[in-house]
């Protein structure tokens, strides 16, 4: 069971302290919050921190972020900005971006509050306030870390600002906010605990801030660093993989030995729906807007290990589903793909045109236009089998899991050239295992140059990963979004023969490399504030 005291306590203070909910660097002071009659218990102060917890991330972007991708496809609307990124046609204005900015922001005033009032709590149990100050600073380290990533130089401070100086402050580098958050990773790990008692469950763990610092430091390229601190979490043994990949994101395994930072959710008080929008029509989502692509698709490797078009693969383009990497059934949902309902049984999913024996409702079936998938692919990751009506899910989405941990080491290791057999069994051939290969050839130390075995890290990350909002970030940082997001995102193969041999086109991508590897500045914030200068290729 999922922490209901937490929760709770971030709907009231939601409801009561509504200030959060403003975008702006500009927020004006809210008497409420600096008023010394507030700050007089621990539950007081712990009900702010839970108010930063829950602004950390949010289920939308959670999913919605996969589409920026070459995995997923936003297909209806502009759902998080999601299409108009990923077609390459915004500028400033755009709402997601005014969004990402504010809501950080936003995170991080919610912080300052926090850090520059707990101290006016009396009687308060010193190492719990100092525990719920590494909380506070390792929310506003991930929310600085999370405005660098997109944007590049941010404004970096670490004080409530008055409006004035809202006003004035101009942009940090970004290897200043870098530097400010791992120290602030390192400070915050020597105080936070190991675990939790189950009250506390789902908070921030010295697990978590390792964790979040092996992520700064991989999107940085640092790659000793980066194996050094892999290191520090494989040899504590406190995470290990969980035995099945499926039941990983089940929610009767909610909070297992994967996982080591999650975002909290509870049935009926804090839950999403995003499945109502996902899943295949016949089982009761309502249209689809979300999808998983071909590309992405043709990332699993067949059972042997190899690559679908690589030579003894035993690949089969007219039966494209059988003997491939079990973790695709476990993402992904295809053409006569064995839907499992709440209950066990199991149910048919028809994709391909004409295929539906019920042609009077042939509810899942691809056609263009129509609110059905538009690549002939469903989302099956991260469905709950436990949801209530229109899908609505408590279950937690895990932002940080032991398997990045092992794929981010085996990634520095063969970057530093360092990649032995003792390392691939430490990394790739447990996470091959857990997923269900037994074929030797897969599972045994490929003798591969540094180059081959890079690509093979990589689409590992991606098969191990997907779906889970981290792709955008992996093909930025290795600098190949200007290949694999210029062109046709495509789906399965219902298009027209004469056309990309019958394979979907299901959006045409543009990615220019001179100015989309950073989002630009808000519009509105640069009209507010003239210090905050522009990102190159925007205006």
């Amino acid at each position: 069971m999922k922490n209901i005291k937490i929760i709770n306590k971030i709907m009231v203070l939601s409801t009561l302290f509504v200030v959060f909910g403003c975008k702006k660097l500009d927020l004006a002071p809210v008497n409420t919050f600096t008023d010394l009659n507030y700050w007089t218990t621990p539950a007081k102060a712990a009900s702010v921190l839970n108010t930063a917890y829950a602004q950390m991330f949010d289920n939308n972007s959670f999913f919605l972020n996969e589409a920026f991708s070459d995995n997923a496809y936003n297909g209806r609307g502009d759902a998080e900005g999601a299409a108009s990124i990923a077609a390459g046609t915004y500028d400033p204005s755009l709402q997601r971006f005014k969004d990402e900015w504010g809501r950080r922001y936003g995170a991080i005033k919610t912080v300052h509050i926090i850090l520059e009032n707990i101290e006016k709590v009396p009687n308060m149990d010193p190492n719990l306030r100092e525990r719920m100050k590494a909380e506070a600073r390792f929310i506003r380290a991930f929310q600085f870390f999370q405005l660098t990533t997109w944007f590049g130089d941010v404004p970096l401070f670490q004080k409530d600002l008055t409006i004035e100086e809202s006003k004035t402050i101009s942009r940090s580098s970004r290897s200043e906010v870098l530097a400010f958050v791992l120290s602030e990773l390192d400070a915050v790990s020597a105080i936070l605990p190991v675990s939790y008692a189950d009250v506390d469950k789902g908070r921030i763990t010295k697990g978590a801030a390792l964790g979040m610092k092996a992520r700064v430091l991989l999107y940085d390229s640092r790659w000793q660093e980066l194996a050094t601190t892999c290191e520090q979490i494989m040899s504590a043994n406190t995470y290990s993989l969980f035995p099945s990949y499926e039941g990983l994101f089940l929610p009767q395994n909610e909070n297992n030995s994967e996982v080591i930072f999650d975002m909290q959710y509870v049935p009926l008080l804090r839950t999403y729906s995003n499945f109502f929008d996902y899943a295949p029509i016949s089982v009761g989502a309502r249209l689809n807007n979300f999808a998983p692509t071909q590309e992405l698709v043709d990332n699993y490797v067949m059972l042997n290990g190899k690559a679908i078009g690589e030579t003894g693969s035993g690949y089969v383009e007219a039966d494209p589903y059988v003997n491939r990497d079990p973790r695709l059934s476990n993402t992904v949902v295809y053409h006569l793909f064995k839907w499992k309902k709440p209950d066990n049984s199991l149910q048919t999913i028809y994709i391909k045109p004409g295929s539906d024996p019920n042609q009077a409702t042939k509810l899942d079936e691809y056609a263009p236009g129509s609110v059905t998938s538009p690549t002939g692919y469903y989302l099956r990751k991260y469905y709950d089998p436990n949801s209530a009506n229109n899908f609505q899910s408590g279950l937690n989405l895990i932002l940080i899991r032991y398997a990045d941990v092992l794929l981010m080491y085996a990634e520095a290791k063969n970057e530093l050239s360092q990649l032995t057999s003792a390392v691939w069994d430490q990394t790739i051939k447990p996470l091959r295992t857990r997923a269900g290969f037994t074929d030797p050839a897969a599972l045994n130390f490929p003798s591969l140059a540094q180059g081959p075995m890079r690509t093979l890290i990589r689409n590992e990350r991606r098969s191990e990963l997907a779906m889970e909002g981290l792709r955008i970030f992996d093909i930025r940082r290795w600098r190949t979004a200007e290949t694999v997001l210029n062109g046709f995102a495509h789906g399965a193969k219902f298009g027209p023969p004469s056309i990309d041999n019958g394979y979907i086109r299901a959006n045409q991508r543009v990615f220019d490399p001179a100015r989309n590897y950073l989002w630009p500045i808000p519009r509105d914030e640069r009209a507010i504030n003239s210090n905050l200068t522009q990102n190159p290729g925007y205006n």
